[in-house]
């Protein structure tokens, strides 16, 4: 009886070790954010002085914006947040989709879901010149892939986990379906005429440029992170110990389920704001868990801030090293994560 209270009192102890840890990594990420989205707003081809920060601050807050620097602001922090929401969001996907599939290196356009939203988009660059009608066909076009995969591998989502060393057939049908996506955006490109092409392809690399502030990606985001924190134990069994997750009471193919309609709804969401943003949703996640561990429970929360932070940072960027003239942000990111993934990548193959 003695000498199980010790162990007790050390297990407590290490748990709110544990606990103090994450909470001091969440404070600092969730900081790091906050700067991120403050330094996006005074940087640009004219800065704000912070003297001119707060004051712009303050008009936007009473709802007159009528200096200049108020109107720079305005402007910068909507698209900082877009930006923001927009890398939160990809990376929480790709966390999910990384246990989904047991790969630390899949993305969330692994399945092919980004095609689907890409067709829908540029479908309607192509034919119409609606602008809100973009993001609504890329949100529709991947919605519709994403049941098209669902009907297609639902037993495999169900049925557990695949047998060691087959790959799953929800992974096979979403190549199969992503390549079919693949050729009707090569298709549109080539029919496209001049005065829309580049608009088209601005699109397909990422771009935040005409990216407007709205409610509902934070809705989807946020609503995604509390599913996926209430569901971080279930998730880790299945990432960690997949083998004996059923055994410990994960139902596992009910969570495989709702791991792809999450991962694809986000993905939907992302893409259909800003476009196919590339490596975002692949090396954070798993900078992250090289950086605080596998445990999904900090992982989560973590990933989606650094994610968050990141996408802003690359965008302030792509709008400021050559300003005035603007980058795609997916240039940036495509340029950092290269070497960032042949890195992990290298890593890896060290194991």
């Amino acid at each position: 009886m003695h000498t199980m209270e010790p162990a007790t009192s050390n297990v407590r102890l290490a748990a709110r070790k544990s606990r103090g840890k994450a909470v001091i990594v969440i404070i600092v990420l969730a900081c790091a954010a906050l700067a991120s989205v403050l330094f996006a707003c005074v940087v640009g081809s004219v800065s704000i002085s912070v003297p001119e920060l707060f004051g712009a601050l303050i008009d936007i807050v009473r709802g007159e914006p009528s200096t200049l620097a108020a109107t720079l602001l305005e402007l910068r922090l909507g698209r900082a947040l877009s930006a923001f929401v927009t890398g939160a969001t990809l990376t929480l996907a790709g966390v999910m989709m990384q246990a989904l599939l047991r790969n630390p290196l899949a993305d969330p356009y692994v399945l092919g879901v980004s095609g689907g939203a890409a067709v829908g988009a540029l479908a309607t660059m192509l034919f119409f010149s609606v602008t809100w009608l973009v993001d609504v066909a890329a949100f529709g076009g991947a919605v519709v892939v994403a049941f098209i995969l669902l009907g297609l591998a639902y037993r495999d989502l169900r049925g557990g986990l695949p047998a060691e060393g087959n790959a799953p057939m929800l992974l096979l049908t979403g190549v199969i379906v992503a390549s079919g996506c693949g050729a009707l955006v090569t298709l549109m490109l080539s029919i496209a005429p001049d005065n829309r092409l580049r608009g088209m392809v601005f699109w397909l690399i990422g771009d935040l440029s005409t990216t407007q502030m709205r409610g509902l990606p934070w809705v989807i985001w946020m609503a995604g992170l509390a599913y996926a924190i209430r569901a971080a134990r279930a998730i880790n069994l299945l990432a960690l110990h997949a083998a004996a997750a059923a055994t410990l009471g994960v139902r596992v193919g009910r969570l495989r389920l709702e791991l792809f309609l999450c991962s694809a709804l986000l993905t939907a969401s992302a893409v259909s704001s800003a476009g196919s943003i590339g490596f975002v949703g692949l090396i954070v996640p798993h900078a992250c868990r090289f950086a605080f561990g596998p445990d999904h429970r900090l992982l989560l929360p973590a990933a989606t801030l650094a994610g968050g932070g990141f996408l802003v940072l690359a965008d302030t960027l792509a709008r400021s090293v050559l300003a005035p003239q603007q980058l795609p942000v997916g240039v940036i990111t495509a340029l950092i994560g290269v070497p960032v993934f042949l890195v992990q990548l290298h890593h890896l193959q060290r194991k």
